[in-house]
């Protein structure tokens, strides 16, 4: 590679940094945005004038048909199908390595691989670890696509004894994986893919509803890793570099999100093998105790009277894409002298950032939306909260309850505020599939229906 392509690359990895750092932040996202679209169009130009590029027909033609699938799916696709799309295209690049490992170890002669009329061996070591985390990669990521999709059970269970097969398919992964670096067996690595395959959707199989956000952010790392492999198999420095910020700020994100959960990545992992459903006497009595009900009119009254106002969304927001409607009460509430904040939980939604995109997408002053650290400390001091399906995050239960899944998990304690208003279509659990225990707290009233429509209603009363 001459020193023009070289540096080509060398500005398009720059562009893909400075995207990253845009990203890091609301204010600076769109111009992020700009900096990845810049990066990744002078990577594919500079990729396609390589003198060792051909075929540049075929090229352009799967280009087309690529970018036209993705401009289609991005009009189309809605901001709450938004997870399941990304965890579809990191199904996408994992697949994408498993054939180019494939193709190398069928054709090596077109990946100049060979010496002596045999597969280097470092290019088997890349092989086989490619083949697994894109394996791995693609299954998981279409496991986590049906539940975000609600195609498949929160917790899917398999097998009597998940542990044990788990163990035994670890093994089993790493002899075959030895195995076929050792003799580069085309044979071994099918049986490695199709191993491969099936301990990724053993993986995440059993991961309960409330550590999605955490499975898409890992998956995202896997991706980039996935990708960086098919770099070292291609020989392409900017994939290899590419691959790498995307593994590790996929990886940083997982490890945020799990500090603020208050658990390490391989407890939200594995903490479901074998773990047995159980009757909750206790969540029982708590079906019989009454709640306290309010209308759209209470609420509009109480709120327009208050000094200050905190709004809490979950995924019930983004479900009933209530943003706008949001928007415009907090308008009116300021209009009327009351201060208005947003608080977001790390992992409220389905992904990381969701509510912050859905806030954003409504034109939300981004001064105005607080992360859990920074607004905890000022729920106390807060006339009235009100919160929008954020079931699991606001769950008293992880402080208190020891036998609850979400058991350590800070939460936002918008129970200390006067008074909390809990948006929701009815008393079923959270994704978590636990009970919250704020339905029954006394300064809690209960606003039952379709989230849109009762704040769309409060604003009428406004």
């Amino acid at each position: 590679m001459n020193s023009l392509f070289a540096f080509l690359y060398l500005v398009s990895a720059v562009l893909f940094i400075l995207s990253l750092y845009g990203l890091s932040s609301p204010k600076t996202s769109r111009i992020g945005n700009y900096f990845g679209m810049s990066g990744m169009a002078l990577a594919i130009l500079t990729t396609l004038c390589l003198p060792q590029v051909h075929n540049h027909l075929l090229i352009l033609l799967a280009l087309a048909i690529g970018g036209g699938i993705g401009w289609f799916i991005a009009k189309k696709v809605k901001m709450t199908s938004m997870p399941q799309l990304v965890a579809g295209f990191h199904s996408l690049v994992g697949l994408a390595a498993v054939l180019i490992a494939a193709t190398a170890l069928w054709m090596p002669d077109s990946f100049h691989i060979l010496f002596d009329g045999k597969i280097k061996f470092g290019s088997l070591i890349e092989m086989g670890l490619g083949v697994v985390i894109g394996a791995i990669t693609f299954t998981g990521s279409i496991v986590a696509f049906l539940k975000l999709n609600g195609n498949m059970k929160s917790k899917f269970t398999y097998f009597k004894d998940p542990q044990k097969v788990a163990k035994y398919s670890a093994i089993a992964l790493a002899v075959v994986l030895v195995g076929f670096i050792a003799f580069g067996s085309k044979v071994l690595f099918i049986v490695l893919t199709l191993l491969s395959f099936f301990i990724g959707f053993m993986l995440i199989a059993p991961v309960g509803g409330a550590d999605m956000p955490v499975v898409v952010s890992m998956l995202n790392s896997y991706s980039g890793w996935a990708a960086s492999g098919i770099g070292f198999t291609l020989g392409n420095p900017l994939l290899i570099i590419t691959g790498a910020l995307v593994g590790a700020s996929g990886a940083i994100l997982s490890y945020i999100m799990c500090k603020a959960m208050n658990r390490s990545i391989f407890n939200v992992i594995f903490s479901s093998f074998g773990e047995q459903t159980s009757n909750n006497n206790s969540s029982e009595e708590k079906e019989q105790k009454p709640v306290k009900q309010a209308s759209s009119e209470d609420a509009a009254f109480m709120m327009k009277g208050a000094s200050s106002v905190i709004i809490v969304p979950g995924y019930g927001m983004a479900v009933a894409s209530a943003q706008h409607a949001v928007a415009e009460m907090t308008h009116m509430l300021e209009k009327a002298g009351v201060e208005v904040k947003f608080a977001i939980h790390p992992v409220a939604g389905r992904m990381p950032g969701h509510m912050n995109v859905l806030l954003a997408e409504a034109n939300i002053d981004y001064e105005k939306v607080f992360e859990l650290e920074d607004i905890n400390g000022e729920f106390r001091s807060t006339d009235i909260v009100f919160v929008i399906g954020a079931n699991d995050v606001t769950n008293p239960a992880a402080k208190t309850d020891k036998t609850s899944p979400i058991y350590g998990m800070p939460i936002l304690e918008v129970s200390g505020a006067k008074t909390v208003f809990f948006v929701k279509r009815s008393m079923n659990p959270g994704y978590a599939g636990v009970e919250n225990e704020l339905f029954f707290y006394d300064n809690t009233l209960m606003i039952f229906g379709d989230a849109k429509k009762v704040v769309e209603e409060i604003v009428r009363n406004l």
